[in-house]
């Protein structure tokens, strides 16, 4: 592909508490849906990686799971990625929910970031919901524990503050010519994509009846003469009565869920998606090696 001259590109690393806002983040700062989100804490579990332009830069954000003190294996392997990511990325971005402030989890993430070398900028999130005075004196407290190069005072939902977010992380891009092409906004499948959607819309239905663990695959996406795709997904729960909370009376709640996430999948997949869900009991997934290399994760030992 042909780039303009003075191109720049790096890696920007999102890190935070769980239900920092992360997710929502990315994908005002993308300008599309590369995250999925939800009020349920540790829903991204992988390295979500938004692609942005700004002016000849190119941002590549990596949405990183919430970084808190894991009790699972799985929870082990979620908080390892996520530092896995910062580690790897030109510029680490913290975002703190200012209405929670300098909780016990934010607390630990500022100590492990002070011995990371990386350019850092903080983001202050959910201004609109605290008052000036508040927000004054948690900078000051977050600024003793980490020398941020930049800090922001932001609304990731209402999309308040961010054009001077995008317009000064690129400026801190390296030079160097974009790693993909300029309409790209995320490498990730689309597979991979319609997965977590689906997976989005259970947990918007069903927050308090599921754990976290529940996950959906993409077993099938095949194209149709007409244009359109045959998309066969699994959701796979760990009880029999988590099977039948998802399917629920008469099949319903599965068709809710199926109808909401093929609209999303058409949107993403631009073009019309024949949706078929299945639910099968998958008892200690959490403990298969192979679910975690699927999911992109290194699988603890221990």
């Amino acid at each position: 592909m042909e780039q303009p001259e003075n191109t720049r590109c790096g890696f920007v690393a999102l890190i935070g508490a769980p239900n920092a806002g992360k997710s929502t983040l990315i994908n005002a700062l993308v300008g599309s849906k590369v995250s999925i989100v939800s009020r349920k804490v540790q829903t991204t579990r992988t390295l979500v990686r938004g692609i942005a332009m700004e002016g000849e830069a190119q941002i590549i954000f990596v949405d990183t799971p919430g970084i808190f003190v894991p009790k699972r294996r799985l929870d082990r392997a979620m908080v390892t990625s996520a530092w896995a990511g910062a580690g790897d990325a030109d510029v680490i971005a913290l975002l703190i929910d200012v209405h929670r402030g300098l909780d016990e989890e934010t607390q630990s993430i500022l100590e492990r970031m002070a011995q990371l070398k990386q350019r850092k900028v903080l983001l202050l999130n959910k201004i609109d919901m605290v008052e000036a005075p508040s927000l004054l004196a948690l900078t000051a407290r977050v600024s003793e524990l980490v020398k941020f190069d930049e800090t922001f005072m932001i609304s990731a939902l209402k999309r308040h503050g961010l054009p001077k977010v995008l317009e000064k992380l690129g400026a801190m891009m390296r030079p160097g010519p974009w790693l993909y092409p300029e309409d790209q906004i995320s490498d990730a499948p689309i597979r991979s994509l319609a997965a977590e959607i689906t997976r989005e819309k259970i947990f918007e239905r069903l927050h308090d009846e599921l754990p976290y663990q529940i996950t959906v695959e993409t077993d099938q996406w095949k194209e149709l003469p007409d244009g359109s795709a045959r998309v066969e997904q699994t959701i796979y729960v760990m009880r029999d009565g988590q099977k039948k909370i998802v399917i629920g009376d008469n099949g319903n709640m599965l068709k809710s869920i199926g109808t909401s996430s093929r609209k999303e999948i058409m949107e993403a997949a631009e073009c019309k998606v024949h949706l078929f869900l299945f639910v099968k009991v998958r008892e200690n997934w959490a403990d298969d090696p192979n679910r975690y290399r699927e999911m992109g994760l290194e699988f603890p030992k221990k």
